[in-house]
């Protein structure tokens, strides 16, 4: 028996578990899917474009075919191994601004506005740069500056500025607005994901027990009471009591997934699967938002991008020099934030991630020659999907309708079409004269609205940021409450991207880790009276 049972190890999972366990008198049991992170190009930065294809730390998940996007099924990855996708991600740490928390609380979220979540970013931050009133320089997760950049990330920076950008050296600072290079979740050369920060240092504890290859099936119950799980573990069957709460940390996917294998969800779908419905919670599984980009592709002189790099002298010079040189690199060096003329408040509503290779569905095909990429998204999408079960099993992927592009009043096609104006404008500038060559995509640097149109349905990926498919709030469609309690049921809750009621101005990853942080504080709070 368990006091606590925590339900995949990713992004907050790790967070949880180390919070959790650091009372030597609570017994912890993390469970995940996935492998240990023994794979070396986990830990290698650039080793991340290795991890692509690698179906055993990757759910490899697709939607449903999209209707506005010509009726393509998208790949979504999802890390499937000890600290999650913060595992296989880019590693931009980005926390949003005060305005997205803010929103969250006027919307129902009490106690999430920014000044109530700044101090749990500040907790779990471990800033190279030092300590500040927006840093922290004391915690688990190192955050620094890279150690290593190609030239095309500056040019891209410089073309920026050319374009009227600002430039910004802290996307975390005062402003967000403006271009500049992203710090990373790395420490001392090497990626910092969640299980490195986190779990690495309570490995040692006695009190707390880590299962990999453990897929949970179902929560168990006694009336509406969570008292355990579930799992598949080496072809065996197996359950874990759990004698104070069970925690869901598996994504903003596998939450609601697991939830309504568990009967909680839309009373009629369950029955539909031959589900008994626990809790009717027709919120599970939708309210599912996410960062639709679209990349602008250009050929370069040759010899300056990664995409002829020699992958094993990389990994050698990397090795050989104690984490230096273009291992280093988490590919989306450069970037920023920007405000489109479409938008409606003061935070920006476009974000750049700069590439110097090229990329082509997700960089899983391979084009010829050498270039590089701008990824541009909007921050705030009106669309909204859903998840619905495909079957009882739960071996079998939920089916995802991502909805992108899905909304009444076309705001997010038009946002589309801005991100690739503004994309072309910054490439088009004289920083990029000396290494700029013919474009790739789109196919001419000149279209109109109609074959821009075209170009967005045929060629728009994720840039991987799903969310709040089990929202925290007091509304009907709520999942969870707003210390992420499941509604209706005791001893349950929901910890990770999906108690998010709406997308962040930027990547999800380092709001995932403060809200796991804050979680924690309240679980162990509640348990000592």
């Amino acid at each position: 028996m368990y006091d606590y049972i925590v339900i995949g190890a990713g992004s907050a999972g790790c967070v949880l578990a180390n919070r959790l366990s650091e009372d030597p008198a609570c017994r912890v049991l993390l469970l995940e899917a996935g492998p240990r992170d023994t794979n070396p190009f986990i830990h290698m930065p650039a080793g991340l474009a290795r991890l692509v294809n690698n179906r055993r730390i990757n759910w490899n998940l697709e939607t449903e075919p999209e209707p506005a996007l010509g009726r393509r099924r998208l790949w979504w990855p999802r890390g499937k191994v000890l600290g999650g996708s913060s595992s296989i991600n880019a590693m931009c740490y980005v926390r949003g601004v005060p305005a997205d928390y803010d929103g969250w609380e006027a919307g129902g979220a009490t106690g999430w506005g920014w000044d109530q979540v700044l101090p749990w970013f500040l907790q779990g931050e471990r800033n190279s740069r030092g300590a500040s009133a927006l840093h922290g320089d004391a915690g688990p997760l190192s955050v620094s500056d890279l150690r290593h950049h190609n030239p095309l990330s500056a040019a891209f920076i410089a073309a920026a500025q050319e374009a009227g950008h600002p430039r910004n050296a802290d996307f975390n600072g005062d402003q967000q607005l403006g271009v500049g290079l992203y710090q990373v979740t790395q420490r001392e050369g090497a990626r910092c994901s969640s299980a490195d920060a986190y779990l690495r240092p309570a490995r040692h504890r006695r009190n707390l027990t880590v299962l990999t290859g453990a897929q949970a099936t179902a929560l168990s119950f006694q009336g509406t009471t969570a008292t355990g799980v579930h799992y598949r573990r080496g072809g065996h069957h197996l359950h874990a009591h759990a004698a104070v709460e069970v925690i869901l940390s598996a994504g903003a996917i596998h939450s609601p997934h697991l939830l309504m294998l568990s009967g909680i969800g839309e009373a009629d779908t369950l029955r539909c699967h031959g589900i008994t419905p626990r809790v009717d919670l027709p919120g599970v599984g939708r309210n599912l938002q996410d960062h639709l980009d679209i990349c602008t592709v250009v050929h370069t002189t040759p010899g300056v991008s990664y995409d002829r790099s020699s992958e094993l002298r990389i990994a050698i010079d990397y090795f050989l020099r104690g984490h230096r040189g273009a291992g280093t690199s988490n590919l989306a060096e450069a970037g920023g934030f920007a405000r489109s003329s479409l938008a409606t408040d003061t935070r920006a509503d476009i974000q750049f991630h700069f590439v110097p290779a090229m990329l082509d569905n997700h960089g899983r095909h391979r084009l010829p020659g050498e270039g590089y990429t701008l990824h541009a998204c909007p921050l705030h999408p009106r669309s909204r999907g859903q998840l619905r079960l495909r079957d009882a099993d739960a071996r079998s992927a939920p089916r995802i309708h991502a909805n992108y592009l899905g909304d009444a009043d076309g705001h997010d096609l038009k946002m589309m079409l801005e991100c690739a104006r503004l994309s072309a404008r910054v490439l088009q500038q004289p920083a990029f004269d000396r290494w700029r060559g013919a474009p790739v995509f789109p196919p001419h640097e000149a279209l109109d609205d109609a074959a821009l149109e075209a170009f967005i349905r045929a060629k728009a990926e994720t840039i991987y940021h799903p969310v709040g498919t089990c929202a925290m709030g007091q509304h009907p469609e709520a999942v969870v409450d707003p210390t992420l309690r499941v509604h209706g049921i005791e001893r349950l809750r929901v910890v990770d991207a999906s108690v998010m009621p709406s997308l962040i101005s930027g990547n999800t990853n380092a709001p995932t880790m403060m809200i796991a942080e804050r979680a924690a504080y309240w679980i162990r709070t509640a348990a000592a009276g």
